[in-house]
């Protein structure tokens, strides 16, 4: 069994009387995460009811607010009780039969999850305004994957796993950057079936999220601005480009790449900028979710063998540790260049300060600082930045900005 960190938090709100609303990528082990709660309650001697509406049995029960209430009040009485909604997206307006449940003040607590679309990301939201916590489950963290992969023997002391056994956790990321974090994947050990997986999720992400929930009719069109944005992964993104390629209009192309955001596939980030007419301001970045699907688009799942073969996945990477780290921070992470080529990979802003990071998938022997950092330094005066690398710690200082050379393990310490 793989730990996942937000089974804690989960647990902590179970006491509280929002709805637990745990959203994220198809097959990121939601519906995994929902059954190990409802175990937990179980044990504890409470009563539970678990949905599927993916299961055509548990819909009859959706049909209206009244039936599944009577439903609920069949199998738990009217007292306290946990009820399980799982894939809610299936429910037309879910937000609005859920809040119509919710305002009628029964004794249940509602644990729903469900994977991305408009309706989730936006109308349930809004239907939902104070009646619920959001919990964002993504793909394994490369923390979790660590801890599962070496049996959670240095699950209290990962750091010190990484200072000593230094070959070892550079496997783990060279294992990282080609796999991904999909839970079924990770635990697959032959190659083929983790292909096999891999391809039935990105096709049932098609046929469930895309064709049918979101009625998208040309899949091939989708599939492919998957392909192009996997090959221009951290460059900036140029729209008339992108549909002078596909054969399709910008306004398409925008909306599909709008799409894979609300499907927790993508995540957009914009150019940090001061002066408008020096640096670049439009042109977003785009990341992936999940590392494994990237390169499944780009047919090299499993294929990428040299570190000097993966420096935006290393980027990518990085980005996704700095998401996780800044989740509830209210701090923002931006991007920086400037039309003289200058930048710096990735800028946090946190209000009233800001700390610029520069990625370099190398065995640093010695400090190196771009020319494109120091023009940030001068400009800006960060009281501190970061440089993420493979191997190199040390700490020097330009023009009163502290520089951290960080290995890529402890990007969180340092942000903490």
């Amino acid at each position: 069994m793989i730990k996942r960190r937000l089974l804690k938090e989960l647990k902590g709100h179970l006491s509280q009387k929002e709805i637990s609303f745990i959203i994220g990528p198809r097959q990121a082990g939601k519906t995994t995460l929902m059954l190990l709660l409802e175990d937990h309650l179980k044990k504890k001697g409470e009563q539970t009811l678990f949905f599927n509406l993916d299961i055509e049995a548990d819909k009859q029960f959706f049909a209206s607010q009244q039936g599944l209430i009577k439903k609920i009040k069949l199998e738990i009485g009217q007292t306290k009780g946990f009820v399980f909604i799982d894939e809610i997206q299936r429910k037309e307006n879910a937000g609005v039969f859920l809040k119509g449940i919710y305002d009628m003040g029964f004794a249940y607590k509602f644990i729903v999850s469900g994977s991305g679309s408009m309706e989730l990301k936006e109308k349930i939201h809004e239907s939902l305004a104070g009646r619920k916590r959001i919990f964002e489950l993504s793909t394994l963290s490369f923390e979790e994957f660590v801890n599962f992969r070496t049996a959670y023997k240095y699950e209290k002391q990962l750091l010190d796993f990484f200072t000593v056994d230094k070959e070892k956790g550079e496997g783990f990321l060279e294992e990282y950057l080609n796999f991904g974090g999909y839970p079924r994947v990770v635990l697959e050990e032959k190659l083929k079936e983790k292909r096999r997986i891999i391809d039935e999720i990105y096709q049932s992400y098609l046929e469930k999220d895309i064709t049918y929930l979101l009625q998208v009719k040309k899949s091939e069109d989708f599939s492919n601005l998957v392909k192009a944005i996997s090959y221009q992964m951290g460059n900036l993104i140029n729209f008339s480009g992108l549909s002078s390629t596909l054969g399709v209009s910008q306004k398409t192309v925008k909306r599909y790449l709008w799409y894979l955001q609300k499907t927790f596939i993508l995540e957009k980030i914009t150019p940090y900028f001061r002066n408008v007419r020096k640096e670049i301001r439009r042109a977003p970045i785009f990341y992936f979710y999940d590392i494994g699907l990237r390169n499944y688009a780009l047919g090299i799942f499993g294929n990428v063998n040299a570190f000097s073969d993966i420096g935006f996945l290393f980027q990518n990477f990085v980005f996704n540790i700095l998401k996780e780290n800044l989740a509830a921070t209210g701090a923002d992470v931006h991007f920086w260049r400037t039309k003289d080529r200058a930048e710096v990979d990735f800028v946090i802003d946190f209000g009233k300060e800001i700390l610029p990071i520069e990625v370099k998938c190398k065995k640093l022997k010695k400090p190196e600082i771009t020319r494109s950092l120091r023009s940030f330094i001068e400009k800006y005066q960060p009281s501190k930045s970061l440089i993420v690398n493979l191997s190199l710690e040390e700490t020097l200082s330009i023009k009163g900005t502290k520089i951290l050379f960080v290995p890529f393990y402890k990007i969180s310490e340092a942000l903490n």
